[in-house]
């Protein structure tokens, strides 16, 4: 076989969504395990809802996840002319005919058929009328004179092979009354002209190969080989939706998954490879083969996306994850107000305070999260936890601590620590107990990093200046 070249062909209609962003992630994993390409076309026929913003979040979205694509982005809405072109051939081969219904006559066919518990279907009527026939004023569609008798085979390399009994295939438009071509006529020509070998797609597709292939064969032309991938349903078993996670890769990003997790997670949406889990992304392009994609739909699992996020947080270094999280940050959740504070000095605050933020995070938003103390302002507002423990007692053990605190020559966790385990050994009390105060008053916060890492990257007067205010 030739060069193998697959596509991932999106609507524009909104933003990349999380079935669409597997479907490319599939599309591409296989052009790069077989050494081949991996085009991208945006099917804008529909320019009333094709909108450039949705363009561009598809293109964002794609660029995130760190998909590539061979070549430059293909609009469909600018190939109509070859769209009607190749119309035009199959209507004189004999192939296509002129179909004069009206709006009218549809809607009583579909109803006719709706009453008599039949599947909604085009009669044929046209399908051998002279067109001398034709009434005044009804600019006709062009239908594909689909073949009627025997069957057409699918030989899906996901679903295996599927048939579809021809009668059950009607004359499906290929080009609309206003001379626009369907999506049909559209992807078919659009994929033979691009050298598309491989149609990988969701398998709601399924009924559209056999439609197309027919297409294919009243041109002449090769059919692409068919891999038609299962749904993505909710952790219900039901068709997924918002409120399953049906959100567009943005959503992802701004929840602070990483690229890499998100990949992880989706490419095993559906696919396996033994018992293995994750995947470095040059592991994943080794193993993959759509031979390993299961028939059953697949369900999302927040939680699970999670921890494999917390696996990857885990097993990025903290070069690498600081300059991630950096890059990040204006899409974040709280990421846009923190990234308008960030000057050198709270730059270097967070790279000095990232060890002990990314111990506790799962995610970037963790980070963010852990994060917000270095902004906080004085006196810090404290969360109903953290006063709980200021009031029972927490106040005089700041109080106690304060003036011992100031009188460190040098300032660093270390030496804090000292003071800190030297006094509760002086009252007979655990490091926790005198400890957690201090994080309260530093924070605001039950929770944090570690407290001598706060008060290092705090620095003394920041750190003193927090203390005093609850100290009394």
């Amino acid at each position: 076989m030739s060069e193998i070249v697959t596509r991932f062909a999106p609507s524009p209609t909104g933003f990349l969504h999380i079935g669409g962003a597997r479907t490319a992630l599939f599309n591409w994993l296989y052009a790069k395990h077989v050494g081949g390409k991996f085009l991208l076309r945006i099917e804008d026929t529909d320019r009333e809802r094709s909108t450039p913003e949705a363009v561009e979040a598809i293109l964002d979205g794609l660029r995130w996840l760190e998909l590539d694509w061979d070549g430059d982005v293909v609009h469909q809405f600018t190939r109509v002319e070859r769209h009607r072109e190749i119309a035009m051939r199959m209507l004189a081969s004999g192939n296509a005919y002129r179909c004069y219904c009206t709006p009218a006559e549809l809607t009583e066919m579909r109803e006719k058929q709706r009453l008599a518990g039949l599947p909604p279907r085009y009669d044929g009527r046209w399908r051998d009328r002279d067109p001398s026939e034709a009434p005044n004023g009804v600019a006709p569609t062009i239908r594909l004179r689909a073949t009627q008798e025997g069957e057409t085979l699918i030989d899906d390399k996901v679903q295996g092979k599927v048939v579809f009994p021809n009668k059950d295939l009607d004359d499906l438009v290929l080009l609309r009354s206003d001379g626009n071509p369907t999506y049909m006529l559209a992807v078919v020509v659009d994929d033979h002209d691009m050298g598309v070998t491989h149609a990988i797609r969701g398998d709601d597709h399924l009924t559209n190969a056999a439609r197309q292939t027919q297409i294919y064969q009243g041109l002449g032309w090769d059919v692409p080989i068919w891999a038609h991938i299962p749904l993505i349903h909710g952790p219900d078993g039901a068709k997924l939706s918002k409120r399953h996670g049906a959100l567009g890769v943005d959503a992802y990003r701004a929840m602070g998954y990483l690229p890499e997790a998100l990949r992880n997670y989706l490419v095993r949406l559906g696919w396996s490879h033994g018992d293995k889990e994750m995947f470095s992304q040059d592991e994943m392009i080794a193993a993959f083969d759509l031979s390993a994609v299961g028939r059953s739909a697949s369900r999302f699992d927040y939680a699970r996306l999670e921890n494999m996020n917390g696996h990857f947080m885990r097993a990025t270094d903290d070069a690498a994850l600081f300059q991630q999280f950096l890059k990040t940050l204006p899409y974040l959740a709280g990421g846009p107000e923190m990234a308008a504070r960030l000057d050198e000095a709270k730059l270097a605050q967070i790279r000095a305070a990232f060890p002990g933020l990314r111990e506790r995070a799962k995610t970037l938003v963790e980070l963010v999260d852990g994060a917000q103390y270095l902004f906080a302002h004085r006196p810090l507002a404290i969360e109903p936890k953290a006063e709980d423990v200021l009031a029972k007692g927490g106040r005089l053990h700041l109080k106690m601590l304060l003036p011992r605190l100031t009188a460190l020559a040098e300032w660093s966790a270390a030496t804090t620590e000292a003071v800190v385990r030297a006094y509760g050994e002086e009252i007979g009390a655990k490091l926790g107990t005198v400890a957690q105060p201090l994080r309260c008053a530093l924070t605001g916060r039950t929770t944090s990093p570690g407290i001598f890492d706060v008060l290092s990257v705090l620095g003394r007067d920041e750190s003193l200046g927090r203390i005093a205010d609850q100290a009394i």
